[in-house]
């Protein structure tokens, strides 16, 4: 399919490679990156009295009683509220609510579950706020949305009350990388490199086993309604795809909404793609339905 801008995003994203894979030149390499689509002007971050550090993102009009809990993603390594400000405002104006956009801890400073543990001592703020479960929502891109999924398990083993739904935006639910889209969406997703995958895994779990950390291998019953977007170029295709099976399976409700010819981490970049801005109001339709 001829797409220029899908085209001129791919070439922009080759052409602006990471010095080294050294986690602060990675960090600094994401965030330029993420500079491709300027902020609205009335899009800020508030720091919050969040238990963990975490930043409040209100877009003019919303429902401030309304909440969505953000991950956001970088592959648990990269990544902040300050990189992901233009999404998630973006994302929280479809849905009508305002955002908590949690700055978790990242790998290899600190090893997996520590970024479990933020969010969900985020959640349990909201809740000790006041916020109803009802009016509550979590979403997250990438290895966010793989923290989103996590999240969502430690909460009901801990048998506290559910959010009203989740979003996840093409997540990161499978270490191992046993997805078939892992090997044939190799060369045409210029975001995920499968041929690094395994080294990032051993900087996020430091010697956990990668099966047993990886949220799509757990029993996922009991959970809220999912809407999980997807581009069917990505390295993590499959990770969705064999997600909302899995959760279907299980009695549950979960939407797979898939982009075609899409790249990982494209509703990002509205600056290049109409789908981006397509893509994130969908998944607000979704959560505003919800949060009643």
């Amino acid at each position: 399919m001829s797409n220029p801008g899908l085209t001129e995003l791919i070439t922009y994203l080759r052409s602006n490679p990471p010095k080294s894979p050294l986690p602060a030149d990675m960090r600094a390499w994401f965030a330029a990156l993420t500079q491709a689509t300027p902020v609205p002007s009335d899009a800020r971050l508030e720091r919050s009295a969040c238990d963990v550090p975490a930043f409040w993102i209100t877009p003019p009009g919303v429902d401030t009683s309304r909440v969505i809990l953000y991950l956001h993603g970088g592959a648990y390594i990269l990544g902040s509220p300050e990189t992901h400000l233009e999404m998630v405002f973006r994302l929280a104006k479809c849905a009508g609510a305002r955002a908590l956009s949690v700055d978790y801890r990242l790998a290899p400073e600190h090893a997996w579950p520590a970024c479990r543990e933020d969010a969900v001592a985020a959640y349990r703020w909201l809740l000790g706020q006041g916020v109803a479960p009802s009016h509550i929502a979590i979403a997250g891109d990438s290895a966010g949305g793989g923290l989103t999924l996590s999240t969502l398990l430690a909460l009901r083993d801990a048998e506290l009350p559910m959010p009203s739904c989740a979003a996840l935006f093409s997540p990161w639910v499978d270490f191992t990388s046993s997805g078939d889209s892992a090997k044939t969406n190799g060369s045409g997703d210029p975001m995920v490199d499968p041929r690094g995958m395994a080294m990032m895994v051993g900087a996020i779990l430091q010697g956990k086993d990668p099966e047993k950390s990886s949220p799509l291998f757990a029993e996922v019953g009991g959970l809220p309604p999912l809407f999980v977007q997807v581009g069917t170029a990505e390295v993590l295709l499959d990770d969705s795809r064999r997600l909302v099976d899995k959760v279907k399976a299980a009695g549950g409700e979960a939407v797979l909404d898939a982009w075609e010819h899409m790249i990982h981490g494209f509703q990002a970049f509205p600056t290049y793609l109409p789908e981006a801005t397509s893509a994130t109001e969908r998944a607000g339709e979704f959560v505003r339905a919800r949060l009643f």
